[in-house]
């Protein structure tokens, strides 16, 4: 039975578009960036996930993503390469989406982290924080990716 609290969620969620919670801008790195670097970017930027670039010598071309969990996993292995423990390919999610789609995606895939694509490709990323903010009614609105390097923003 769902809760008359829930019928709300579900609305908000509904009318909530992904582009106006999600974090504009990628952080990403290349696959053959060590562990190491990956962590003191994600560190440096105060996020739980970095992306990796598509690798323009592999077949399939897909963005991948390397989590804070990863990084536990191999907290002992440094310096293997981003691109040998990244999920793949990462789950998109258009901006002009519902965050309640986001979520169903989240939750049937098992991850916290959703690429955003727009019209012109890759533009930012949404997460469970993200959706969090919805939930509480305090959705910060379109987040800011600039304090990367403009080379490694896409």
């Amino acid at each position: 039975m769902t809760s008359p609290r829930a019928v709300p969620m579900i609305e908000t969620l509904e009318a909530t578009r992904v582009a106006d919670v999600m974090h504009v801008g990628l952080i990403s790195c290349p696959a053959g960036t060590p562990l190491s670097d990956v962590a003191a970017r994600m560190s440096e930027e105060a996020v739980h996930c970095i992306l990796i670039t598509p690798d323009p010598e592999a077949d399939d071309g897909d963005w991948r993503v390397v989590s804070d969990l990863d990084l536990m996993g191999c907290a002992e292995q440094p310096d293997v390469p981003a691109g040998r423990i990244a999920a793949s390919p990462v789950i998109a999610v258009s901006e002009n989406d519902s965050v309640l789609r986001a979520v169903r995606l989240m939750q049937e895939y098992q991850t916290a982290h959703l690429l955003v694509l727009s019209s012109e490709g890759p533009s930012g990323v949404v997460s469970t924080f993200d959706v969090a903010g919805v939930m509480a009614g305090r959705a910060r609105g379109r987040g800011d990716a600039s304090r990367a390097d403009p080379e490694e923003r896409v």
